[in-house]
């Protein structure tokens, strides 16, 4: 049974498995409607007593480009405190999911599109993901959430390495470094991997479950929700600095 919702599709794969299938195109980039879609329906998926786990998967060959850097470089003020909004309130609802979460990556997962598998509880990827948090390099530094889930999910050095360069890893380093916890062969492998690793976290005490994820994650979770109702969206003048579009465009090329 396949379920349309316009830019994310949901598959139900049985035994209470449900496949998020990111489809904003061609890339998956970020926009806060999309972002916000997207943590109205793990809502939904939480509160439903059928769904025991959740694979979020790409419809195209790139996993997630992050933000639209063309459409990025015309922000006025009130898009750029949306779009931060937007990246804190989606990828938070996604890391306290309560049910397991599995990730599918066959593609670049670069910038914002990273947090996908950051905030997941299990990384299956294929030989042609790579995975970077370019955002040093289109000059802008990191939101709250983001930087607190990848703070938490990291280690030290793989964190300066990912933020302070802005360059991506190949899936092998992903691996080494504890990014990614399983490397398939690609194509409809790593989906169905991701959908088998999910079925065994499915079988585990649900209560317990959802206990322990909180227990390991609460002390990101609750910095970031502290700077949000601190209002800490972004600064006063916002996301952007005097080197950002400038930044953006060299990127776009």
């Amino acid at each position: 049974m396949t379920d349309t919702l316009s830019e994310l599709i949901l598959t139900d794969h049985g035994e209470g498995i449900t496949e998020i299938r990111l489809s904003r195109s061609p890339v998956n980039a970020l926009s806060p409607g999309f972002l916000m879609g997207f943590a109205a329906l793990l809502d939904r998926l939480e509160a439903d007593e059928d769904v025991r786990a959740v694979v979020i998967s790409s419809g195209f060959k790139v996993f997630s480009a992050g933000l639209d850097l063309k459409e990025a470089q015309g922000f006025d003020l009130t898009q750029e405190f949306a779009i931060v909004e937007a990246l804190n309130l989606g990828f938070l609802r996604l890391f306290t999911f309560a049910k397991p979460v599995v990730v599918a990556v066959n593609g670049a997962a670069i910038a914002g599109g990273l947090f996908f598998v950051l905030a997941s509880d299990f990384r299956v990827a294929g030989p042609r993901a790579s995975f970077g948090l370019a955002e040093i390099r289109v000059g802008v530094d990191f939101p709250v959430g983001p930087m607190e889930i990848a703070r938490a999910m990291l280690d030290p050095n793989a964190l300066r390495r990912l933020m302070q360069t802005g360059q991506p890893i190949a899936v092998d380093h992903a691996r080494d470094i504890g990014l990614v916890d399983v490397l398939e062969d690609g194509g409809d492998a790593v989906l169905a991997r991701a959908i088998e690793e999910a079925r065994k976290l499915a079988q585990l005490p649900s209560i317990a479950y959802a206990a322990v994820k909180r227990q390991i994650r609460e002390p990101a979770v609750a910095a970031i929700e502290a700077a949000i109702l601190e209002d800490a969206k972004a600064p006063q003048d916002g996301w952007f600095n005097a080197q950002t579009r400038d930044a953006m465009r060299r990127m776009i090329g």
